[in-house]
């Protein structure tokens, strides 16, 4: 005789039914992929890869129409993915057509072993810079304040200059004759994380802002009335409830400032940085910096084999920190009626 309440069993055929739906839609996807691998290993052993373009069309149409959503996903998801083939097919084809000895070659050179850690570190301090001074002032913008709007327009402003005037921007404002004439700017690391801060800046700012808007108002009050001041508020509540969009900005930041060449090329082209391997000050340069003079020599197949390096190492670094920071996904929603 069957002890379990009908609420009980209930709820475990619902799980059943949905880890089967979780498969099955898991089972299509890796099929789906599986095909597209399959048809662009065709296409470009046969030197025709615009056919798959097509393919890849006609397979994003099927998909939209098997979804019975009727002739507006089908056309929302042939236009999406033009723009993912405009986007994907590069990277793909980057990849496709890079030389594996010379790849080999280029991660055992020790320039480039200093090119990446330059590339990574450097990225890394302007990232926590702008999270550590970002997160209050995106408290404060979420909150509102008079002339919220002046400062808001002055965190986005980045995004509107050109890359080169940022550059020129950060020596005006800290190089020679500048706020802090005794710090020097033009060729330093202080220089390159203030660059590198002042493009990724607003990425940072903007995704923790829209994190703390989100924070459910009454939870806040809850903690108020219970005695907690507003510092023990946005300690206990606020910034928790807003942890994982931290660091999304910063790992935002961090992208950001690993791609800049702009800025960097005008304030610190050449970087005198320490390098632990070689215990003491070394100059290199940033990795946008070294691939442009790569290929600026005439060599695009080296260019392009220290930039697939560069990609790999980023999307390596990338997946670690969002499984350090997000771990496995919360899947008890999908076991809520």
């Amino acid at each position: 005789m069957s002890t379990g309440s009908p609420a009980a069993g209930s709820a475990g055929a619902g799980s059943v039914v949905g880890s089967t739906g979780r498969l099955g839609r898991g089972s299509a996807v890796l099929a789906f992929v599986l095909v597209q691998v399959i048809v662009f290993a065709l296409a470009y052993t046969a030197g025709r890869t615009g056919l798959y373009v097509f393919f890849a069309l006609g397979s994003a149409a099927t998909v939209g129409y098997l979804s019975h959503r009727g002739w507006f996903a089908v056309a929302a998801a042939s236009l999406g993915a033009i723009l993912l083939i405009a986007v994907g097919l590069p990277i793909v084809m980057f990849v496709a057509r890079q030389q594996p000895s010379l790849v080999i070659e280029k991660a055992l050179s020790t320039e480039v072993h200093r090119m990446l850690y330059l590339s990574i570190y450097g990225p890394l301090l302007a990232a926590l810079f702008t999270v550590v001074f970002g997160t209050p002032l995106a408290y404060l913008l979420s909150e509102g304040f008079p002339g919220d709007t002046l400062i808001e327009s002055l965190v986005d402003l980045p995004l509107v200059v050109p890359h080169s005037v940022a550059g020129l921007v950060i020596l005006f404002g800290f190089g020679g004759g500048g706020a802090f004439p005794s710090v020097l700017v033009l060729g330093t690391m202080i220089g390159l994380v203030l660059a590198m801060a002042f493009v990724s800046a607003p990425f940072a700012v903007n995704v923790i802002r829209e994190a703390f808007e989100t924070v459910d108002a009454q939870m806040e009050y809850a903690a108020r009335v219970h005695g907690a001041n507003r510092f023990e508020t946005f300690r206990r509540v606020t910034f928790p409830l807003s942890a994982r969009s931290v660091v999304t900005g910063g790992v935002l930041a961090w992208a950001r400032a690993v791609s800049e060449f702009g800025a960097v090329a005008v304030v610190a082209y050449n970087v005198q940085f320490f390098y632990p391997p070689a215990g003491g000050t070394i100059t290199g340069q940033h990795a946008p910096v070294f691939i442009f003079n790569t290929y600026t020599a005439g060599s695009l197949a080296e260019s392009s084999a220290v930039g697939f390096i560069l990609l790999v190492v980023s999307v390596l670094i990338f997946l670690l920190i969002r499984w350090l920071a997000y771990g496995e996904d919360d899947t008890s929603a999908s076991a809520m009626p």
